[in-house]
C-alpha cells in the first residue's frame, strides 16, 4: 500500500486504530464518558454546512427560513 495507496486512505490508519483504543478506554469509565459527551454537545457550535445553508438562502436566494412550531 506504500506505493499504491493514491488517495492515502491508510496514511493515518495506525492514528486511527491508536486513538480508537483511548476511546474504547474511556467508553469502559461510564461517568466519564457520559460527562465528555455532554461536553462534546455543550462546546458544539453552530454547524459550518448550517450556517452556509442559511447564508445562501437570505444573500443569494433572498428568502428567510421557516421555523418549526
Amino acid at each position: 500500500l506504500q506505493y499504491h495507496d493514491y488517495y492515502q486512505a491508510f496514511a493515518d490508519f495506525r492514528s486511527y486504530v491508536e486513538t480508537q483504543k483511548t476511546v474504547d478506554e474511556k467508553y469502559k469509565q461510564r461517568d466519564q464518558w457520559i460527562e465528555s459527551t455532554i461536553q462534546n454537545i455543550v462546546n458544539m457550535g453552530f454547524f459550518s454546512s448550517d450556517r452556509t445553508i442559511k447564508e445562501y438562502a437570505e444573500r443569494i436566494w433572498k428568502i428567510s427560513s421557516i421555523q418549526a412550531k
